[in-house]
């Protein structure tokens, strides 16, 4: 995997940490420069985590699995950044204020959303292995990039509020689709 697109993959799966950290900055009264660090710290945490998991996940199968790798880049880049696009649209068609009505983001919070946008990544992490990517380094990478866009987003958020987190999914969304279809085409046309 090039850099480029390594570097598209990381922007790709950081926007649902940037949506929500858009949103913690908007709804939240609790929001400063630690409260900040710590959200960026926890999303980016994750991002790199799940990849080393789903990467080992999907080693142990890789040689059975690897004449269908662009299948499953394919699949699973589509169904994630497919999900983001549909969930992005429905916030637009029934727009809330604010995501919680929690007054303060606690650090319980904060985990329940570090890991559940960082589940895309574990199945980014099984199509690396079977891509037979640099996963220290891909790691590293997607979680530098979260931790980025998430301090960021939570400085939009705090700044601007809700009309940018929709745009952010979306934009994220597509990023993986194209992803996906650009590896099925190296694989299969080009």
């Amino acid at each position: 995997m090039g850099s480029i697109t390594l570097f598209f993959t990381s922007i790709g799966l950081s926007m649902d940490a940037c949506a929500v950290s858009i949103s913690n900055g908007m709804c939240f009264g609790n929001i400063h420069k630690k409260q900040i660090l710590s959200t960026a710290f926890a999303f980016g945490f994750f991002q790199a985590l799940m990849p080393l998991i789903g990467y080992l996940v999907g080693s142990a199968f890789s040689s059975q699995i690897s004449f269908l790798d662009h299948w499953i880049a394919l699949i699973l880049l589509g169904y994630i950044g497919g999900k983001m696009i549909k969930d992005a649209i429905e916030e637009m068609k029934c727009p809330e204020a604010c995501l919680t009505s929690s007054k303060n983001l606690t650090s319980r919070i904060l985990f329940v959303q570090a890991v559940a946008t960082s589940i895309d990544a574990l199945a980014v992490g099984i199509g690396f292995a079977v891509m037979k990517v640099n996963i220290m380094s891909a790691a590293l990478f997607i979680g530098s990039i979260t931790f980025i866009t998430s301090i960021i987003g939570s400085n939009l958020g705090k700044r601007f509020g809700q009309m940018f987190k929709q745009k952010a999914e979306l934009l994220g969304g597509a990023i993986l689709v194209i992803i996906g279809l650009k590896i099925f085409l190296e694989h299969t046309i080009l």
